[in-house]
């Protein structure tokens, strides 16, 4: 399962050891190398110290939670984050998807769970962990109206403006870009995100919709994505317009 000859790095931030060593040896055999944070005071100084590819964050820590943590990375960093939960609580998850987060998963878990689903947001952010391409098999950037894209650099523009997408954010938008005219459902686009079978919800997903509009809206589009009740999402004009869902 090992993903590049030059492994990526994770951090894993828990307050249980026994987690922590659980997650050290599943990744270890998935050929990743790891970094350990007991709270996340510990986070945040490793995060600045080695810049990990991921970080793998328990919300319920002593004296900084993982929501904190995320609010404060996402102030300087796009790294993607992957929460661990130790409540099946909705409002836990739902409010670490609008901080910022890629991903969640519920304790009890399965290591190889985790360990599957960190590589899924590995292999789209992770510029090493990529096959080599030659100049000619560059990804050309995507354009719709006044929305562009770069899947090389992972980078979305709006009339030239950047927007700073987390790589959940980035992949739905590239998923709805790709058909441009085309209404994708939410299973639709939970499965371009991990594959069938991850439990992600319906409400996780319009969470990340709620976080595209507001980051494009401040950069002036007002017509980026539309709701099509009862069945999903399409890309909108991306023109500058006025909403039509």
């Amino acid at each position: 399962m090992n993903i590049s000859a030059m492994p990526a790095t994770i951090l894993l931030v828990d307050d249980d050891p026994h987690i922590r060593q659980l997650l050290v040896f599943a990744f270890g055999k998935a050929g990743v190398d790891t970094i350990e944070a007991g709270d996340g005071e510990e986070a945040l100084a490793k995060v600045e110290r080695h810049n990990p590819d991921l970080v793998i964050l328990d919300i319920n820590m002593p004296r900084m939670d993982g929501l904190e943590v995320c609010r404060r990375l996402r102030a300087t960093s796009e790294v993607p984050i992957f929460f661990l939960s130790s409540r099946d609580d909705e409002i836990d998850r739902v409010l670490g998807i609008e901080l910022g987060g890629d991903d969640y998963v519920v304790k009890p878990f399965s290591p190889r769970e985790v360990v599957a689903r960190s590589m899924a947001i590995l292999r789209r952010t992770c510029p090493r962990n990529a096959s080599p391409v030659g100049p000619a098999e560059t990804a050309a950037v995507l354009r719709h109206g006044l929305l562009s894209l770069d899947p090389e650099s992972w980078t979305a523009q709006w009339h030239g403006h950047e927007v700073g997408l987390t790589a959940t954010e980035f992949t739905i938008l590239r998923t709805l870009l790709a058909g441009p005219t085309r209404i994708f459902s939410r299973d639709q686009i939970i499965d371009r995100l991990r594959g069938p079978g991850f439990a992600l919800t319906d409400r996780t997903i319009d969470s990340h919709v709620r976080n595209l509009r507001r980051k494009f809206a401040e950069v002036g589009a007002n017509d980026l994505v539309e709701t099509r009740a009862g069945i999903g999402y399409r890309l909108g004009t991306c023109s500058g317009s006025a909403p039509e869902g």
